[in-house]
Formats: C-alpha cells, structure tokens, sequence
C-alpha cells in the first residue's frame, strides 16, 4: 500500500478544520463549492460549511490512513533495525 498522498493530507487538513468550526474563508468560493459538488460538506443559510456524514466518513478514514501509515513505519523501522543487528552480530561472530 502506498503511503498518503500529500493531496489526501490536504483534504484530511481542510475536514478536520471544517469539523472543528473553522471553515474555508469566503476567499475561498472554490474549494468551499467542490467540497459541496462531492457530497463531503453543505452549506448553511449563514453560509457556514458543515460536514456531511460522508463529509466525517471521509476525515475517520484518512485519520485511520495516517494512523495506519505510521504504525506501519515503526514496524519497518524495527524490522530495519533487528537487520542491522543481525549483521552486527553475524560479524561478530566471525
């Protein structure tokens, strides 16, 4: 599996500030009307942005992708380092 992509980063970014009341600015007209068109945030009458439930479906998932991400480098990480210490031990051996 390939890691997160620095667009999916950026989505994640721009949920999890819409989740924590912090919508994209009125400057901001076109990302506030592509995450409308995809179903992932509405609009209010204010024109404050919410998520929808496909809007927070989408954050716990690349949440969980990050998440993810990171434990499977610390596994490498270890998987690396128990090599390293093979070798350092094979060579002592000699």
């Amino acid at each position: 599996m390939d890691p997160i992509s620095l667009e999916e980063l950026a989505l994640l970014n721009v949920l999890q500030r819409i989740d924590q009341g912090h919508a994209p600015e009125n400057h901001s007209g076109a990302l506030r009307e592509r995450l409308v068109e995809s179903g992932l945030a509405e609009a209010g009458e204010g024109g404050e942005v919410h998520l929808t439930d496909a809007g927070i479906e989408r954050c716990k998932s690349l949440r969980h992708r990050v998440a993810a991400d990171a434990e499977a480098a610390l596994v490498l990480k270890e998987r690396e380092e128990a090599a390293a210490q093979d070798v350092e031990t094979a060579d002592e051996a000699k």
